[in-house]
């Protein structure tokens, strides 16, 4: 055993949980190209400010999660990022890509980091999906990234999900809101938690995202943002469900619903799984149009976007039992080696199957005609091609069918056409 052990909130990923996150790797980015999204890839660390400002200071995330350091030789402090839209939003900003097209439609599936306590599906380096619709967020252009979030659940066959969705306004809108929310909270100051009465001042709105109980049952009766929206607020907003209902797309409003970050504005959803446990969200996103101008932009751009946690959708898969049928693909032959006097002859082979696009394995280790069988069987190929004295002098090699027990003796060309798809397969359905 190795002294040394992977850090604490990191864990390994080996070959058979690997061949599940490449799944679902797959249908994120075949259904993000048929919604019309290109993936974007942005540095692993940013500048502390562009998280401090497009997130905003008084969320846990800039006050307590980040991991910060300062190697840059002019002193300023580098973060690794802990969420993705800010870093988007800043490669858009900084390469002027609004003024080659006014419409700019990305996806990502990238590696966070957050100083977290690690539990089950939380780790201090996880990793998201997401999307991020830049240069409108019309009700149709909101609506479309919700759309695209819960056809990736559907066709993964999740089941049991919640889509919970909510308007946080405009700017004036919440600041009518924050008004109301601090006179309520008021006379409640001394019940607060200290986290509470912090948000009481800077920003209250975030009073109603506490995990605290008590804190919760204060929270319970105080005002809406609904009630505090104009009009346009609300058609806007009644148009994104009129959209989710077209679709049969099934959600819940819910009043309380304010997300972890500053930047959202109008449509806010989130989704979660009974299956997760009290901290139950897999995903979400919402409506950000501000955040370009927090980060130095000269005016608002309009955005929308989510993001979705791929270690609490794995788990949920896996609870669900939507990985019973995927097992990592098998070689479709085994080069069967008689003798190790053979050995190169037969890596020769084996070379020329991968050449031609076969999944090839081959023994590496000299062991006996037995355990190369065995191994074979254990790893489930179909195929063993044998290579001995005979058919090295001869050119004709021995192929066995190991799910038919079916044997024929080929040349290598022939043996080439029969283990190139499609006639693989149709051997095997004998």
């Amino acid at each position: 055993m190795s002294q040394y052990q992977a850090v604490k909130g990191t864990r390994d990923i080996f070959p058979e949980e690997a061949a599940r996150w490449k799944y679902v790797e797959g249908v994120v980015h075949s259904l993000a190209s048929i919604y019309g999204f290109n993936e974007i890839r942005t540095p692993v660390f940013e500048y502390t400010e562009l998280f401090q400002r497009g997130i905003g200071s008084t969320t846990d995330i800039v006050g307590k999660e980040m991991f910060t350091f300062q190697p840059d030789p002019k002193g300023r402090s580098l973060t690794l990022r802990p969420e993705m839209t800010a870093g988007v939003m800043r490669a858009v900003l900084q390469n002027n890509l609004l003024s080659s097209a006014p419409v700019h439609k990305l996806y990502y599936i990238s590696e966070l980091f957050r100083k977290e306590r690690p539990q089950a599906g939380r780790q201090r380096q996880f990793s998201q999906f997401g999307a991020e619709l830049i240069g409108v967020s019309s009700p149709a252009a909101v609506a479309e990234v919700m759309t695209l979030m819960m056809q990736v659940f559907e066709s993964l066959g999740l089941h049991g999900l919640k889509l919970r969705v909510n308007t946080l306004g405009d700017s004036e809108d919440r600041l009518r809101y924050r008004e109301a929310l601090q006179g309520y909270f008021a006379p409640f100051h001394h019940l607060l938690d200290e986290s509470s009465k912090e948000r009481l001042e800077k920003n209250p709105l975030r009073i109603l995202d506490s995990k605290n109980p008590a804190v919760q049952d204060i929270v319970a009766g105080a005002p809406r943002l609904y009630d505090y929206l104009n009009d346009a607020a609300v058609q806007d907003f009644e148009k994104v469900l009129f959209y989710l209902g077209e679709r049969g797309i099934a959600y819940t409003i819910d009043h309380r619903l304010v997300r972890g970050l500053d930047y959202y504005c109008h449509t806010a959803f989130e989704v979660t799984s009974s299956e997760l446990g009290a901290q139950d969200a897999i995903g979400g996103g919402g409506r950000y149009d501000g955040l370009a101008r927090e980060l130095g932009g000269s005016s608002d751009v309009p955005a929308s976007g989510f993001a979705v946690g791929m270690e609490r959708l794995l788990m949920t898969m896996e609870k669900q039992g939507l990985f019973a049928a995927l097992t990592p693909r098998a070689p479709l032959v085994y080069v069967v080696v008689q003798s190790q006097e053979l050995g190169d002859y037969g890596l020769q082979i084996a070379y020329q199957l991968r050449k031609a696009g076969i999944m090839t394995e081959i023994d590496l280790a000299a062991r006996s005609m037995k355990a190369q069988m065995r191994e074979a069987n254990r790893i489930r190929v179909s195929y063993a091609l044998f290579v001995g004295a005979t058919e090295v002098e001869t050119g004709l090699y021995a192929l066995k069918n190991l799910v038919t027990s079916e044997q024929t003796t080929l040349s290598l060309e022939a043996v080439l056409e029969i283990l190139r798809e499609p006639a693989a397969k149709e051997l095997l359905d004998l």
